[in-house]
């Protein structure tokens, strides 16, 4: 209450000053309205540690300016400036955090009519903080919503959020929300990115996503999402990021999603869906990231994955895979990462794989394959530990002097040492590994995906959203 007051008398002090600058408009002065600097005090006194900020600050638009406040001049009247972003996170104040303890979405946001860009980094991590239910609906001119890892902000996803027609930017990742994606979402019909990951959010995603048509990015990975895949998602023209992963979907991926030709990266990973994978995915041409890892697909893997000539990255382990591996992966000269491990693959490693000009990651462990192991020396040499044999009791490695005990480093027994074999349960010199745990994730209904990224794969991903944005 007392930083309060003290706004309010600075306010009263710069608004007499404002009254006398009004009446000498034509001499060129430039000022803000009382209603819209008033609520400018009041919602940085909510969020900022700061209680001096108003009177540091009088006339942030021009005289003493903030960092995290932007202001443009007003069409119909060009000597009145009006407040267009507000910027909080802990890049202002580097290396700390400006909001204080209990910081809180002021309703004074709403005196911000020509408000373009609120984003709030960081900022409600101690106190519980609400999103309220109606703060959004008036902002004709909000265009960028950004209000990400924040801890202590809970709540539902406003509907009123719907009515911002405005609006190209929606980012309320890592925070507490939950209850449903509302279905009020399909208004945003300007709407180009839709991030609404790392919550808690429920119930199933709904079909009028499928009328935004400038989507580019829609992020709605590590929620509790339920039920099938909308086929309207094939509508999504323009999208080149899909990521749904480590949530609760089930059934089919319908084949609608071949419909999405832009698509760069696809993340179902960590769910309950269920195979075939559609033919139709084969005229993904600018597929880049095929996640599919940790769902019960089974089947086969898809021949038509060899006609995917951009992508880099191809993940299906944990599906309950069968067959052998397609020889066709040998024209995927981009790829980078292939992970197939805990699946049932049967047959011999395709030798091919090895003359992969950019394959840096290759993991084929616990599965069924069999034969002599035929990658080149230099292709093993180059992966090193990032290629992963392990589990595959009937393959071996012609293991001489030359190769430097490869049998052992890549825990493989020897082919040499396979025929003195007198023991199943002993290989290359030591017990086999106790397979009887490695379950898919999906059978465990709490993916422990979303408390921390598994692997290197995510900062690739995390890379390209960077460069989506951009």
């Amino acid at each position: 209450m007392a930083s309060m007051s003290l706004i309010l008398l600075w306010f009263l002090f710069f608004a007499s000053e404002m009254m006398s600058m009004g009446n000498s408009l034509h001499k060129g002065h430039m000022v803000m309205e009382e209603e819209e600097l008033l609520g400018l005090f009041e919602v940085m006194d909510a969020l900022l540690e700061d209680p001096y900020w108003a009177q540091a600050h009088p006339k942030p638009c021009t005289d003493t300016p903030w960092p995290g406040v932007e202001c443009e001049l007003g069409s119909n009247n060009q000597q009145i400036f009006h407040v267009t972003k507000i910027h909080i996170g802990p890049d202002i104040v580097f290396p700390f955090s400006p909001c204080k303890p209990s910081a809180y979405l002021s309703h004074s946001l709403l005196k911000l009519k020509y408000i373009k860009t609120l984003s709030i980094f960081n900022c409600f991590v101690a106190s519980p903080v609400t999103l309220p239910k109606t703060l959004f609906g008036p902002f004709s001119s909000l265009e960028h919503l950004a209000l990400e890892n924040n801890p202590s902000l809970y709540g539902e996803i406003p509907t009123s959020l719907g009515g911002v027609a405005g609006l190209r930017v929606l980012s309320l990742s890592q925070n507490s929300l939950q209850g449903n994606i509302p279905s009020q979402i399909g208004g945003l019909v300007s709407l180009e990115q839709l991030d609404l990951s790392y919550n808690n959010l429920s119930g199933q995603i709904p079909k009028e996503i499928g009328g935004l048509k400038s989507m580019t990015i829609l992020d709605l990975s590590c929620n509790a999402v339920e039920g099938f895949l909308p086929c309207s998602l094939g509508k999504l023209q323009l999208l080149q990021k899909m990521d749904l992963h480590s949530n609760r979907l089930s059934e089919n991926i319908p084949p609608d999603i071949g419909n999405l030709k832009r698509l760069v990266l696809l993340d179902l990973s960590h769910n309950f869906i269920v195979g075939p994978i559609s033919e139709t995915f084969s005229s993904l041409d600018l597929l880049e990231y095929l996640l599919i890892d940790d769902n019960p697909i089974k089947g086969g893997i898809p021949q038509f994955i060899g006609k995917l000539k951009k992508l880099k990255s191809l993940s299906l382990s944990g599906c309950g895979l069968t067959g052998s591996i397609p020889y066709s992966f040998s024209s995927l000269k981009n790829l980078t990462a292939l992970s197939l491990g805990n699946n049932s693959l049967i047959g011999q490693v395709p030798p091919n794989l090895g003359s992969l000009p950019s394959l840096d990651q290759l993991n084929i462990s616990h599965n069924k394959l069999s034969g002599v192991l035929e990658l080149p020396g230099d292709f093993i040499q180059k992966l090193g530990k990032r290629l992963d044999l392990r589990g595959n009791s009937e393959l071996c490695i012609n293991d001489q002097s030359k190769k430097k005990n490869l049998s052992s480093y890549l825990e493989i027994p020897s082919c040499l040492n396979t025929r003195q074999r007198n023991d199943d349960n002993y290989f290359a010199g030591g017990p086999l590994q106790d397979l009887s745990g490695l379950k898919p994730s999906w059978y465990d209904s709490n993916p422990s995906s979303c408390s921390s990224w598994p692997n290197d794969l995510h900062v690739i991903i995390f890379t390209l959203v960077l460069n989506l944005v951009i």
